[in-house]
C-alpha cells in the first residue's frame, strides 16, 4: 500500500517524462481525452495561497503533456505537490527535472530501498535548509519505512539519530558529498563495509547531489509544502478503513 501511495503521489509517467525529453516529443492526448476535463477546476490552476515568489501558470497555458502528468499525479493522489506548480514555470526544465528524479528515485536497481532514498533527501535537505523537501519527503520516508520518529530524528541531527550501521554509513557518505568534502577511498570503504558497492555508491552521491541543486531551487522560489505532507505517515491506518483494498 505504501508503495502504491507514493507511486501516486510522486512516480511521474515515464512514457510521458522520456517521450517528452528525448527527441523532441510532446505528449499530445487526443481532444477527447482532455474535452471533459480541460474547463474543470484544477489545482494545477493558479493557487489562491502563495506557494512561489514566481507566477505559476494557469493550465491552460502549459503544454499538454505537463497537464496530462498533473492530473495523472493529482487524480490518483489526492492532491497535486505544490513542486509541480511550481517548476511549471519553466515547461523544459521541468521536464528535465522530473525524468532525472525518476531515474534516481525510482529505479528498480542497485541496495537501496525507497526508504533509504528518502531518508537520503532528509538529511541533505535539512542540511541545505530546504523546508519544502524536509517536509515532502520525511512524509515518504515515514510511509515506506513505517517508521513514524525516524526522519524528524534526522532532521534535528542525523548523527543521534536511531540509525542502523547502514544507515549511518549511507548518510555519513551522502553528507560528505552534501557538503562538497574530498572523497577518499576510505569513504567507499566504510559503505562496503557495510554491504553496499560502488555502484551503490554513485546512486548514494547522486542522490545527494540532486537534492542539493533541488533545495537551491526551492529557495530561490520560496516553495511552500502543502499541507497535506505534515501528517502523512505519522499514524497507522486503520484495517478497516474504508478505502483499504481498493489499490490506494
Amino acid at each position: 500500500m505504501a508503495n502504491a501511495l507514493v507511486f501516486k503521489l510522486f512516480r511521474p509517467s515515464c512514457l510521458i517524462l522520456r517521450g517528452s525529453v528525448r527527441s523532441g516529443f510532446v505528449f499530445r492526448p487526443r481532444t477527447a481525452v482532455f474535452a471533459g476535463t480541460w474547463n474543470q477546476n484544477f489545482s494545477s490552476d493558479a493557487p489562491s495561497e502563495k506557494i512561489s515568489r514566481y507566477p505559476v501558470p494557469y493550465k491552460k497555458d502549459l503544454p499538454y503533456d505537463i497537464v496530462a502528468l498533473m492530473e495523472e499525479v493529482e487524480s490518483k493522489g489526492g492532491f497535486l505537490p505544490n513542486v509541480f506548480k511550481v517548476l511549471s514555470h519553466r515547461p523544459a526544465e521541468f521536464r528535465a527535472f522530473f525524468s532525472y528524479y525518476n531515474e534516481i528515485m525510482n529505479k528498480e536497481t542497485g541496495r537501496l530501498t525507497k526508504a533509504d532514498r528518502e531518508l537520503i533527501v532528509v538529511a541533505t535537505s535539512s542540511h541545505n535548509k530546504c523546508l519544502y523537501c524536509v517536509v515532502a519527503h520525511s512524509a515518504l520516508h515515514r510511509i515506506y519505512s513505517k517508521k513514524p520518529t525516524l526522519s524528524d530524528q534526522v532532521i534535528v541531527n542525523y548523527e543521534n539519530a536511531e540509525l542502523s550501521p547502514r544507515e549511518r554509513a549511507m548518510l555519513d557518505f551522502a553528507m560528505a558529498v552534501c557538503r562538497s568534502e574530498t572523497i577518499t577511498e576510505q569513504h567507499f570503504l566504510s559503505l562496503e563495509e557495510v554491504g553496499f558497492d560502488r555502484e551503490d555508491a554513485w546512486d548514494i552521491a547522486s542522490i545527494a547531489a540532486f537534492f542539493s541543486m533541488s533545495n537551491r531551487l526551492a529557495h530561490v522560489t520560496d516553495m511552500t509544502p502543502n499541507n497535506e505532507f505534515y501528517n502523512m505517515g505519522r499514524v497507522p491506518r486503520e484495517k478497516n478503513d474504508k478505502t483499504e483494498g481498493k489499490g490506494q
